[in-house]
């Protein structure tokens, strides 16, 4: 009967149908069974219905080893921030009761601990190593093994991996691949080769983890070399020699290496891929994600988070429809992050609310980064309600959250809304970075706020302890210079704890600009031209200054010297969205189009202004 019932529990798909066999369980007296239960907590743990299988085991009167090992293998797949808490109480009661644990037991554990590499973790860790010496289960090459891997993934155990290697009886394979392994991460190349090369047995997965090792710490000569001696190959092999050369650069050895590989996977078309987007040749990169055989949703994340990081947001939303015609990769979290930074980028609020509605339409949660990115696009495009709604509506929230709110507000005119943001943030308890300290004060420079700005950077110094940049420096600079506080402003420069660069003096010329101010002129010009001699932004600058002030002479010789050098000043660029087409616009653009409409058009703007100004 006891193995009818546990085959009929294996066909159990749902909670119902566990429920209605083991009711037939208890009507045949079976629920203590230390046959079946294990079965059911097992069956439970896979449904994910962890609850159920604790109360069951709370009913249970004589629990075995096997039970006990089953319920522990239950805490770590539990979904919760500390298993292993669960995993020890476990445990503990095992051994309360006088129920001798076994070699599983204590692999269970130690994984279960492994997942979770935190200090408290390690900490249990160690007492469990303590109660397997304890118990003469040193000789289990099982359980050393489980044991030396949970100190060689921790980093900072390396010696207590080493001490636990020198001091197994028996070592078979996985323990010289673990100890290798930890040596290699820890960039102890040399030992790990000496202690690869004494083995007299290695598997495939030895060889790799040596390739894999040396191509991680950048010695690709050597990875090459035991590349080359290999006795066999397998895709991991391959993969590991082209991400190390993609990792250095090296474009040429990877394609070299890549050309060669017997049966292409697809991660390793994908780190082709990455690495010329990474290099910035995106039409080499284009060309080989095309030829792809088989592409996954990962193949289309590089190619799309390629476009983007080079500047190439049409591309990217292009590239992004494509992958949505093909249907047979569907957008994940990384892309819907990759193009709402495109449409940031663009201004497109239109595409943007697109991936506002496929995130709703497909239930998406708003995870902190994807909620960061849509909350971001929002405020860039100036929809701040959108942009307040995706804020109000995250779970969840890190700095990243407050900080692009706070930006955000700022940058669209709302700054005491602001303040009043970052007041909240503090009020509950999220300590704030030097990062959000310059979005705040970007909203008192925005808004003009000069005694808030004052008190929020003597805050951040005195109260957060936190050092200012020279980002922070400027902010206040420019806060001083736009209220007219110049003298001030002149005072707060020198009595910075940092060098001033180019960027402030420029902040305070373009204040002295602003007010007609030409008395700081000669000394900041100075400044500028020693930090900066060939600058276009800010020789036109000074050239635009000292022509406002009537010093002609000096704003040609500014000027002449720029043509000299053959300095040109980066043009102005704007961009509109009309229907699905993003359009860019440069100062004296000659290259649309439709240009001479455009111009037709501002020189009618430009008539209609004039003549506006003449009534006036």
């Amino acid at each position: 009967m006891e193995h009818k019932l546990v085959e009929v529990l294996k066909r159990c798909k749902s909670l119902r149908e566990l429920k209605q066999t083991h009711l037939q369980i208890l009507v045949h007296g079976l629920q203590h069974c230390n046959f079946t239960l294990p079965k059911i907590l097992s069956l439970l743990s896979q449904l994910g219905f962890t609850d159920y299988a604790f109360g069951l085991f709370r009913s249970c009167r004589f629990p075995n080893v096997v039970t006990y090992n089953t319920l522990i293998k239950l805490c770590s797949k539990e979904k919760k921030k500390d298993p292993f808490d669960d995993a020890l109480r476990v445990y503990s009661q095992m051994k309360a009761f006088g129920i001798a644990p076994n070699d599983f037991t204590f692999t269970l554990l130690l994984r279960c601990f492994e997942s979770f590499l935190e200090e408290e973790g390690l900490k249990y860790g160690e007492v469990v190593h303590g109660d397997i010496v304890k118990l003469g289960y040193c000789s289990s090459v099982f359980v050393q093994n489980t044991l030396l891997d949970l100190y060689a993934k921790s980093g900072g155990k390396l010696d207590s991996a080493c001490r636990v290697f020198d001091e197994m009886p028996e070592r078979d394979v996985v323990s010289w691949n673990s100890i290798i392994t930890s040596y290699m991460a820890r960039g102890e190349v040399e030992l790990a080769l000496r202690l690869f090369e004494s083995m007299t047995e290695k598997s495939i997965v030895t060889w790799n983890s040596v390739v894999s090792g040396l191509s991680k710490a950048g010695n690709m000569e050597l990875a090459l070399s035991v590349f080359q001696r290999m006795p066999e190959r397998n895709k991991v092999s391959w993969n590991s020699l082209i991400s190390g050369y993609i990792r250095l650069g090296d474009m040429k050895s990877a394609q070299r290496v890549f050309d060669d590989v017997p049966e292409k996977t697809v991660v390793a078309w994908t780190a082709m891929v990455s690495g010329y987007t990474t290099i910035g040749d995106l039409a080499f990169a284009r060309n080989i994600f095309d030829r792809m055989p088989v592409k996954n949703v990962v193949s289309w994340n590089v190619m799309i988070a390629g476009y983007v990081h080079n500047h190439m947001f049409d591309q990217a939303l292009h590239m992004f429809s494509q992958m949505l015609i093909d249907g047979k990769c569907k957008p994940d979290e990384t892309t819907l992050v990759s193009i709402l930074s495109a449409c940031s980028h663009l201004g497109s609020l239109e595409h943007g609310k697109w991936v506002d509605s496929y995130i709703k339409r497909n239930n998406f949660g708003l995870s902190i980064p994807l909620g960061n990115a849509l909350m971001d696009m929002f405020a860039k495009c100036g929809d701040m309600e959108n942009a307040k709604t995706v804020f109000h509506n995250m779970p969840n929230r890190c700095i990243i959250t407050w900080t692009t709110m706070v930006s955000g507000l700022a940058v669209n005119g709302e700054c005491r809304e602001a303040l009043n943001l970052f007041g909240a943030m503090c009020s509950k308890g999220v300590k704030p970075d030097d990062v959000i300290f310059i979005a705040v004060l970007s909203a008192c420079m925005h808004g003009g706020l000069v005694e808030d700005g004052k008190r929020i950077f003597f805050r951040m110094v005195h109260k957060f302890g936190i050092e200012p940049r020279i980002e922070h420096y400027g902010c206040m600079v420019d806060l001083l210079g736009r209220s007219g506080k110049l003298e001030e402003a002149v005072g707060f420069v020198e009595s910075m704890h940092l060098e001033p660069n180019a960027v402030i003096w420029a902040t305070l010329l373009a204040s002295c600009k602003i007010h007609g101010n030409e008395n700081l002129l000669e000394s900041i010009t100075k400044r500028i031209i020693e930090q900066e001699p060939s600058n276009p932004s800010y020789l036109t600058l000074i050239s635009n200054m000292s022509a406002s002030v009537g010093r002609w002479r000096d704003a040609l010789t500014y000027r002449m010297a720029m043509r000299q050098q053959g300095v040109e000043k980066v043009p102005g660029c704007s961009s509109i969205q009309i229907g699905n087409k993003v359009h860019e616009f440069l100062a004296r653009d000659t290259r649309h189009e439709r240009r001479k409409d455009i111009y037709k058009i501002l020189r009618c703007l430009n008539r209609h202004f004039d003549a506006g100004h003449v009534e006036t």
